[in-house]
């Protein structure tokens, strides 16, 4: 897991704003590189030139996931072109081992005149693959992109979402060791979406994968670390939520919801797991009281449990979690209850959506994801004057099973 896939070492990138300049220049560079000097020069800007990339650099080893974000324009595809060797680098050295599964622009590396079929067996090959490994894959690929009796029809008439979904079922499936996506996500239904997100924390656990996005969701949903890229420069955040903070203080709240669709899935061994409040509407600083009714084929110990409240510019307001629980929470098998309570609930008067994540503890596979899966609705007499995040750490928590009440108290009972 140590193993490190991708090395970037302070690599930089300009392009040129007059397109005669630019192949003035383009020509200019190819008498360097003939002559053994430097592609690009020694790092200086000609007139009109601008850096599109600068000194960007970092490792990405096996079983980590970067969420990529920034500003449109802030060099993002930029750098998935250098990574995939689609460009060259003006300065600095890019190193990548291993099979490279890359989806850097819809339907990018498809013939329009061939299938859908016909086109799985290209790119297959194109990556090593021989005939035989493509025939034992063929059948998970198609049976993950949905696009059904499509599949042999010619991919120029083919939606943009029918390309993503063949796109993304062939990059994911062939078991890439290193996995660049643009994008690619934007398009497509909720459930699609988050069919990928299953997909690729799967893919993390052997794999080194980049993903470029502007939804922080998406980000949040995969990515263990973030690298903001603004006007050329790069930072990486180790802390997830540090990142998508200092993305979002350059970006400003448009109100669009982005992402729209409920999603709400469970997997094994839970069977069935509902959401419901004790009371749908909530005033300000009082009581919201979660209750999760759970059915298991097999008992869950030590589970993590992420309760997210949503406000209607997509920004994540609230959150209530575990973490700060003294004991595990053991869910047992058949069917059973998880109520927990955020007191006080310090948001302001509105309407609110809520995400729910359900998993084991240090594990990244949800059992139970929800997102934009139902409201609440806090109701108060004062104006708002913002939307802060607020981290309560209730104490109140209990699991409610055949053989009785179960409480559990937090080490820190302190409402920020």
């Amino acid at each position: 897991m140590s193993e490190t896939l991708i090395k970037v070492e302070g690599v930089s990138k300009k392009f040129c704003k007059s397109l005669k300049k630019s192949l003035f220049y383009g020509m200019q560079d190819l008498g360097r590189e003939v002559t053994g000097r430097r592609h690009g020069g020694n790092g200086e800007l000609r007139q009109d030139e601008f850096w599109a990339v600068k000194d960007v650099s970092f490792e990405l080893k096996r079983g980590e996931c970067l969420g990529l974000i920034g500003r449109n324009g802030a060099g993002k595809t930029t750098l998935l072109r250098m990574l995939n060797g689609l460009i060259k680098p003006d300065v600095g050295r890019i190193e990548m081992r291993g099979r490279i599964g890359a989806l850097i622009a819809l339907g990018a590396g498809f013939n329009p005149i061939l299938s859908g079929r016909e086109n799985i067996y290209v790119n297959a090959s194109v990556l090593g693959l021989s005939k035989q490994d493509i025939e034992g894959k063929i059948d998970e690929i198609i049976d993950f992109a949905e696009i059904g009796e499509f599949i042999d029809m010619p991919v120029q008439s083919y939606s943009s979402g029918m390309s993503v979904r063949l796109g993304f079922a062939v990059a994911s499936t062939l078991q890439p060791d290193i996995l660049l996506l643009d994008e690619i996500l934007a398009v497509g239904d909720a459930s699609f979406r988050h069919k990928c997100y299953h997909r690729i924390n799967k893919l993390i656990a052997t794999s080194a994968v980049i993903i470029v996005s502007h939804s922080m969701d998406q980000i949040a949903a995969v990515a263990k670390n973030v690298g903001l890229l603004q006007r050329g420069s790069f930072h990486i955040y180790n802390d997830l939520s540090e990142g998508i903070d200092a993305y979002n203080v350059l970006t400003s709240a448009s109100g669009d919801d982005f992402d729209g669709g409920k999603v709400f899935v469970v997997y094994p061994p839970i069977i069935d797991a509902q959401l419901t409040f004790s009371a749908p509407s909530v005033f300000y600083g009082g009581d919201l009281e979660v209750i999760i009714d759970l059915n298991c084929s097999s008992p869950l110990e030590n589970i993590s449990l992420s309760f997210t409240g949503v406000n209607g510019n997509s920004q994540s307001v609230m959150n209530w979690n575990n973490r700060y629980l003294s004991e595990p929470i053991n869910i047992p098998a058949g069917k059973s209850m998880l109520s927990f309570t955020v007191s006080p609930l310090l948001l302001h008067q509105g309407r609110y959506s809520w995400n729910l994540w359900i998993g084991r503890r240090k594990h990244i596979e949800a059992l139970v994801y929800a997102m934009r899966a139902g409201f609440f609705t806090v109701e108060s007499t004062q104006p708002p004057l913002s939307d802060i995040p607020y981290l309560p750490y209730p104490a109140d928590v209990k699991l409610a099973t055949e053989n009785g009440v179960k409480f559990f108290q937090a080490l820190i009972n302190t409402n920020i």
